[in-house]
């Protein structure tokens, strides 16, 4: 270090010493002090850069405070001295204009271009490109706030917009954060080449890639359909007329439930509801999670007139939720989609992606869920540890008090009836305890409970699957066949009830020493309950989207049984940044409860 150098070092320390023993005897934030450095700088640039990203406030901005970003801000123009990326060099015009169009354009992907000020940056860019060098505060503050909304427009895209955990969805948080948006930026800009840099962070899943196909397809069929409104009187049958039948048939033509006839007939422009209409309404049905029969009722109105540009929502939404999904595991997987009363069993290594295939080896079955009104089934992420053949079906105290405990006041007999007995406590072996007034006293103050043999009138049926979780659900068998039949199956006192619980446990087990078919059915056969711990824990999802690729590659939409679209939307309608700290395992995060033996809802 020549003497030059030493002596300013030397006059430097003796200026901000004495203002920075103030700051730490005061107590005073670092922040201010550096605030207070970036004042006495030189004028430039880099000092209005490193300014802006102190304040984390930017003029510019709808949503002026930047703080959840301010850390990729920061290292973002450490990269560059806290220079400019974007004014002042050859290809200036050419980045910035790509940087909107990615904004303008967040439509395409889901997302509202106003939360990214696409519009005002745009009125701006003229003047901006026209700045002086010397125009040092203007040059940094349009510079930053373009970075501060394409680091938005990135973030939003890969981590989605509202934190689930905040809206009571129980996804698993992320290990760690496999995406660095600064350096994405900083190389593509290097490359002068910006238009890939959403295919860089979107979600991988092929799943996610069909509904933003979808969500082009019914937009611009939002944007340019007739409005469609179906008058209903009596539930029409094939065979039958309606005044409407020639504007029903164009509906379904333009969204794809029937196949495009170019050439116009006699028949097209009829009254007549014939079979091959018919035809088309019964795929719309099934798309929509109602009974396929081709009559057009009540509900088949009210799904058929629901404006397309719900249609779009519900799929812009489903897109949000594919977001907060972190990096699913290989192997095997059992996924359940609440509103679809529906669940799919597979092994693959493309995981979630194998729902987009028609493949034959995915199980897919019919399932009832919690009750919309009392008892809804929560969204989770957990894994299966162990089956019950033959479970005991221990009575949550809500149910007891307000179910049982009138019915065994009128009728002594009621447990017996049932096959329930009271015991003290929940666990193998207990003997069970006789019913009298002392006992019964007991009962109504909560010191006893009631829990259901195994048998045929056993509420779990002859198998429960268990996965630890805080909710204390998990899928089961059950004795109630007849509710499998209906279309809306929202049932259950929260756990889910699986159609074929034999299939299910095949799956399960299929690697398992000594289980096949034969040995399953024995089990589910023998009165005594048996425990089977699986060797690979299941990754078992419980989720909730209102739209939907099958593994027939069919889109379907579903009744928001549970309300969860309307609260996503207002979640969505106050535009914030999601903090980092919200979405990774951090160390005071709290485990999964240990299995139990105890299980309190069906």
């Amino acid at each position: 270090m020549n003497a030059q150098r030493r002596n300013k070092l030397k006059t430097t320390i003796k200026h901000y010493m004495p203002r920075l023993l103030i700051f730490l005897f005061m107590g005073l934030p670092l922040q201010a002090l550096l605030a207070e450095e970036i004042i006495h700088q030189e004028p430039g640039t880099a000092q209005e850069i490193a300014a802006i990203v102190t304040a984390k406030q930017h003029p510019y901005l709808m949503l002026s405070n930047f703080q959840n970003r301010t850390e990729d801000l920061e290292s973002l123009y450490k990269m560059s001295n806290n220079q400019p990326l974007w004014l002042g060099n050859a290809n200036s015009e050419k980045n910035i204009t790509d940087a909107l169009n990615l904004l303008a354009n967040a439509a395409v992907h889901g997302l509202n271009p106003k939360n990214y000020d696409a519009e005002s940056l745009q009125q701006k860019l003229q003047t901006a490109l026209k700045l002086k060098p010397d125009s040092y505060k203007e040059l940094a503050l349009y510079d930053t706030a373009l970075s501060i909304s394409l680091l938005r427009f990135l973030h939003d895209l890969h981590y989605g917009r509202v934190n689930p955990q905040g809206i009571k969805f129980n996804l698993k948080l992320r290990e760690k954060k496999l995406i660095d948006l600064p350096l994405l930026i900083k190389d593509s800009l290097a490359k002068n080449d910006l238009t890939q840099l959403p295919l860089a962070v979107e979600p991988k899943l092929t799943q996610y890639q069909k509904l933003k196909q979808a969500l082009a397809n019914y937009r611009q069929l939002a944007a340019s359909a007739p409005t469609f409104k179906f008058d209903f009187k009596t539930t029409l049958h094939p065979g039958e007329s309606h005044p409407q039948i020639a504007e029903l048939n164009r509906f379904l033509t333009l969204t794809g439930d029937l196949p495009e006839n170019k050439t116009e007939s006699k028949a097209e422009k009829s009254s007549l509801y014939t079979n091959a209409i018919a035809a088309g309404v019964k795929k719309f049905q099934q798309r929509h999670g109602l009974s396929a029969d081709g009559h057009i009722g009540k509900t088949s109105v009210v799904a058929l007139n629901i404006p397309l540009s719900y249609r779009v929502t519900q799929i812009e939404l489903a897109m949000e939720r594919l977001r907060w999904l972190p990096e699913l595991n290989v192997g095997a997987s059992i996924i359940v989609n609440i509103p679809a009363f529906q669940l799919w069993a597979f092994d693959t290594v493309d995981a979630i992606n194998a729902l987009d295939q028609a493949d034959p080896n995915i199980i897919n079955m019919r399932v009832v869920v919690g009750n919309a009104l009392k008892t809804q089934t929560p969204v989770l992420m957990a894994e299966m540890h162990f089956i019950d053949f033959m479970p005991y079906w221990n009575v949550p105290y809500s149910i007891i008090k307000n179910e049982i405990l009138p019915k065994l006041t009128q009728n002594r007999g009621y447990l017996d009836k049932e096959n329930m007995e009271m015991v003290a406590v929940f666990r193998d072996g207990e003997k069970p305890t006789a019913l009298n007034e002392e006992t019964m006293n007991l009962l109504k103050e909560g010191k006893l409970r009631i829990r259901q043999r195994p048998g045929g009138k056993n509420a779990l049926g002859k198998v429960k699957f268990i996965f630890p979780n805080k909710d204390d659900v998990y899928l089961h068998d059950t004795p109630s066949n007849a509710l499998f039949s209906k279309s809306r199956r929202d049932f259950s006192h929260g756990c889910v009830r699986v159609a074929n619980p034999q299939k299910l446990a095949e799956f399960a087990l299929r690697n398992q020493d000594n289980w096949n078919a034969e040995t399953i059915h024995v089990a589910m056969s023998t009165p005594k309950m048996q425990r089977v711990i699986l060797k690979k824990p299941i990754p078992v999802l419980f989720f909730y989207t209102t739209a939907f690729f099958d593994h027939s590659d069919t889109l379907e939409f579903y009744t928001d049984i549970y309300g969860h679209d309307a609260v996503l939307l207002e979640a969505l309608s106050k535009p914030d940044d999601l903090s980092d700290q919200s979405l990774f395992i951090s160390t005071n995060s709290t485990p999964a409860p240990a299995p139990t033996a105890e299980s309190t809802i069906k």
